[in-house]
């Protein structure tokens, strides 16, 4: 069985309540065994809390989703830090920018993007970011605040952008969207990629992987995700296990 890290997983939003054991087992039982899970808002973070203290293997994230920027206000950026005091989660995030929705206002989101980039500097975490048509923008922030690490997670960029992440040190996360045929620049940036950049990733509930178009995603189908990539990169799915686990491990403090 493949020892399996799901680095970006929603397990706790609603979409789960009504089967989470059930898929919680699924998981377990495809190898999945450990999952990251990122929060989107503050009026998550108390049932996210309370799901990874109570499930082995789950690890909270905490952070301000750009996606979610009608939820936010100011001060949550003032109670993020004091989760993240109190809390010492393993990461900050999920954050960014995404500039594919054009009615979230690009400023507003900077200004929860770069205060969490602060964040996760001061209190030397990892952070999750989500980058989307914002690739640049995001390498630009992390290059102005300086002393980051961390994982641009559903990477969807040029092999250039990647690089760029890459030389300051960021790993990209791949899930679904890989499984796809005709998602012909993001496997070719995974069959050639260094191993050691690489994180996979399901983002359940969202982002089905070819074959589950229309369906729930669930973290058991990582398994699907490790065994594509090994396929492009002409190697065996316990190469890519191995060496992605061993990324998430060293990146979030697992071991």
């Amino acid at each position: 069985m493949l020892d399996l890290i799901d680095s970006h997983s929603h397990f706790d939003v609603a979409e789960f309540d009504a089967d989470r054991d059930a898929a919680l087992a699924r998981s377990r039982d495809a190898g999945v065994k450990r999952q990251i899970l990122p929060a989107i808002a503050i009026s998550g973070f108390d049932k996210l809390r309370a799901l990874c203290a109570t499930e082995q293997g789950l690890f909270p994230a905490y952070g301000l989703h750009p996606l979610f920027l009608s939820e936010h206000e100011l001060d949550h950026l003032d109670e993020l830090e004091k989760w993240i005091a109190r809390e010492k989660p393993i990461a900050v995030g999920e954050c960014g920018l995404d500039f594919h929705v054009t009615d979230l206002n690009a400023e507003t989101q900077r200004t929860y993007f770069e205060r969490q980039l602060e964040l996760a500097r001061e209190y030397d975490l990892p952070v999750i970011l989500h980058a989307r048509r914002a690739v640049d923008d995001v390498t630009a922030a992390i290059r102005r605040t300086g002393q980051l690490r961390g994982v641009v997670h559903s990477f969807s960029g040029s092999p250039e952008q990647a690089q760029q992440l890459w030389k300051l040190g960021f790993h990209i996360g791949i899930g679904g969207p890989v499984t796809y045929e005709r998602a012909h620049r993001l496997r070719n940036i995974v069959a050639t990629m260094p191993l050691e950049f690489l994180l996979l990733e399901t983002d359940s509930p969202d982002q089905p992987l070819h074959g589950f178009q229309g369906k729930r995603n669930e973290p058991a189908r990582l398994v699907d995700v490790c065994e594509t990539i090994a396929r492009l990169r002409g190697t065996a799915a316990e190469e890519i296990a191995d060496s992605t686990t061993r990324n998430c491990e060293c990146l979030f403090g697992l071991n």
